[in-house]
């Protein structure tokens, strides 16, 4: 009879102790410095392969320029994004301060990416297109725009998912940039 209680008394502990163990799991997740922040596996690597098209005139950029010294960004981005929109003026604000900054119009139309340059302003040193997202698969894109931060030898520093906003540009762009520029 005692052990039969031993167990019913074990039984009404557990709902409690179950909630108990979610909640911290929970209140741990919140106490994340930055929720919102995505990890990257590329963060400290190399710059993977880029495997992109033309876009406009010039020839797309590829592994030597973005191994070149000196620090430059590469942004995806896509005329279909309403987020892009958003971060343009950020771009233009860095290009305007000579600011190596390359393009990557992701699964997009050309003519329509070409227009949404035409109307905003071209940012970019140098454009290129993914339009089957190869490239964008190997960087670990999780959607646009993303921005990378690359030092003088290709080494990613910061990736940085969502749009660049003015606060998002003094606040984690350009710490990155001087941490890149500092290696």
């Amino acid at each position: 009879m005692a052990e039969k209680k031993k167990r019913v008394s074990f039984l009404m502990l557990l709902p409690p102790l179950l909630f108990a163990g979610l909640a911290v799991l929970f209140m741990w997740g919140m106490g994340r410095d930055n929720p919102r922040e995505l990890e990257s596996t590329r963060e400290g690597g190399l710059t993977p392969p880029v495997y992109l098209t033309t876009l406009g005139n010039g020839a797309p950029f590829g592994e030597a320029e973005l191994r070149a010294p000196g620090v430059k960004l590469v942004n995806f981005w896509a005329s279909w994004c309403a987020p892009c929109r958003a971060e343009h003026d950020q771009l233009k604000t860095l290009s305007q301060e000579g600011v190596t900054l390359y393009g990557i119009n992701y699964k997009d139309d050309a003519a329509k990416g070409l227009r949404f340059l035409e109307e905003l302003g071209n940012p970019y040193t140098a454009l290129a297109a993914d339009p089957n997202g190869r490239t964008a698969l190997d960087w670990g894109l999780y959607g646009v725009p993303e921005t990378y931060v690359i030092d003088g030898n290709g080494v990613i520093v910061k990736r940085f998912a969502g749009p660049v906003t003015e606060s998002i540009l003094e606040s984690v762009i350009r710490p990155a940039m001087a941490e890149a520029a500092a290696r």
